[in-house]
């Protein structure tokens, strides 16, 4: 596998612009973002043959039962409508994550692709978090009129989602290359520091 493509992972607490961010940096970088199609993928190569966006929606942050064994990257056979379904997606996902990852150079969103690609020496891993004024803005705006304890529900699954695949804390800063916060600065300003960031990493 190719570990000289530069991959950009970007976490995101919800509400905070983490999507737009990661859009804005591959459109600077002009490469490719992934995102929610890497679970259509994943689920293509499962030989499932459709996936309902609400159905998309759920497997973004589902976990199987707390009662099972913590197993990451382990084989499982995956069965529908099974408790190991879940765990079928993401180990399928993970599997298209290195394979893009080792093709080009690409921005990859949420995931748990950080952990995916922690060997991979050209990846740069982002959380994106912000106040709960900004976020309590966004809410009424881009997320549906949405408040901050909902937004906060929403992350509570990513958090349960990523410490559950990946066994380490989800907006942890040692899990991080960077940190970034969207309160106070446009989210162009913000991609172009840290395209420079990683440029000065590079040299």
């Amino acid at each position: 596998m190719s570990k000289n493509n530069l991959v950009i992972t970007v976490s995101r607490r919800y509400g905070c612009g983490g999507r737009e961010l990661a859009g804005i940096l591959a459109q600077k970088l002009d490469v490719k973002l992934y995102d929610r199609q890497l679970v259509h993928i994943a689920a293509a190569k499962l030989s499932i043959d459709d996936l309902p966006d609400q159905d998309l929606y759920e497997l973004e942050n589902t976990v199987p039962p707390m009662e099972m064994i913590f197993m990451p990257f382990h084989s499982f056979g995956v069965k529908l409508g099974s408790d190991q379904y879940s765990r079928g997606i993401f180990i399928a996902e993970s599997n298209v994550i290195l394979k893009l990852a080792a093709q080009k150079s690409c921005v990859i969103l949420g995931r748990c692709a950080d952990y995916v690609l922690r060997e991979h020496k050209n990846k740069f891993s982002i959380f994106v978090t912000a106040d709960d004024e900004f976020r309590d803005k966004r809410g009424l705006t881009v997320y549906e009129g949405k408040t901050v304890p909902e937004l906060d529900k929403e992350n509570k699954k990513r958090a349960r989602y990523y410490e559950y695949y990946t066994n380490q804390t989800w907006g942890e800063g040692s899990n991080y290359d960077l940190i970034v916060n969207t309160s106070k600065t446009p989210l162009d300003k913000i991609a172009d520091g840290i395209i420079s960031y990683i440029e000065s990493v590079k040299k």
